[in-house]
């Protein structure tokens, strides 16, 4: 593995924000060999003047431009297209790296053979990283795939964490058309494929708080399509879910996402050939790759009910 990062920066009307986030990677964390991508997601405040005035004073910069909005999705996905080396690091537009603090990461990721490396706290900060509001802090070592699969807090949540270009690979990239979801549903994915997730211990970047996040823009206004927008994401996966929860998520279609904590997603074994044995009925299910005319309707059932968002 080619030890150098590419960092990348989906940019979307942030010209107040992400000066501070490109200088937290530019100084102090960037390396030789190392490279920022950042994609302008056509936006339609002085983001544009900001990129330039960056990448006057650090030319290593590449800056790409989308000429209609896209999503940060697909910002990712872009960035990463450009992108030359074995390892990425996502930074989003409004948050700050800690000072010399991917070194370590990298090595952790590197030492353990994993698929993805996160820090363990995450700072949230309003105005100034000195004014910390709150942290969140993930339990050190590896993530359990089971942590995914039941909500609970994992490096998916945030989706500024080191990982590989082959796990981008592997999962065919960040999801597109599920809005502020794209890195909880990355991850998902990530782990779904069986990436293998790590957090190291005493170690943080720092969260902007702000009213005008992509989370609260998105998702946390539109609630009730969190649930369809991840079954959207879900669909080439349902040949590793376990049949009757792909039947649970449609029946449930609007909140089955808020009640993982009391059911959480189960996968089939997919080593056997695909195959599973049902413990309570003892009966043995084949394979759950849907028909094509059967996902054809999942998948045009979904895409009319987030039409409708």
């Amino acid at each position: 593995m080619h030890n150098s990062i590419s960092y990348f920066i989906p940019a979307y009307n942030c010209e107040n924000t992400i000066e501070e986030s490109i200088d937290s990677i530019m100084v102090g964390n960037f390396e030789s060999g190392d490279e920022l991508v950042i994609v302008n997601d056509c936006s339609t405040d002085l983001t544009s003047e900001v990129l330039l005035r960056a990448k006057e004073k650090y030319p290593e910069i590449l800056i790409i431009n989308h000429y209609r909005n896209k999503g940060g999705s697909s910002a990712r996905n872009t960035a990463i297209e450009n992108s030359n080396n074995d390892l990425l690091f996502c930074l989003d537009s409004d948050n700050v790296l800690e000072p010399n603090s991917i070194c370590s990461l990298k090595n952790y990721l590197i030492d353990n053979n994993a698929d993805a490396a996160s820090f363990q706290h995450q700072h949230y900060f309003s105005e100034t990283t000195l004014d910390i509001q709150y942290t969140w802090t993930l339990p050190k070592g590896e993530t359990p795939l089971s942590d995914f699969l039941n909500g609970s807090n994992t490096p998916a949540q945030h989706g500024n964490y080191l990982f590989t270009k082959k796990s981008w690979c592997k999962v065919n990239g960040y999801s597109e058309g599920v809005g502020a979801l794209d890195t909880w549903t990355f991850g998902l994915k990530q782990a779904i494929m069986n990436s293998k997730f790590i957090v190291l211990e005493h170690t943080h970047y720092f969260h902007r708080l702000q009213n005008t996040s992509y989370y609260i823009n998105d998702a946390h206004k539109k609630m009730w399509t969190v649930s369809l927008k991840i079954m959207f994401a879900l669909l080439p996966y349902f040949d590793r879910i376990d049949e009757k929860f792909v039947s649970y998520m449609f029946k449930n279609k609007y909140n089955w996402f808020y009640n993982l904590h009391k059911r959480p997603i189960i996968l089939v074994d997919t080593v056997s050939k695909l195959r599973y044995y049902d413990i309570v009925q003892d009966k043995l299910y084949l394979s759950v790759y849907p028909r094509q005319s059967m996902y054809r309707r999942m998948i045009n059932k979904i895409l009319r009910l987030i039409k409708f968002e």
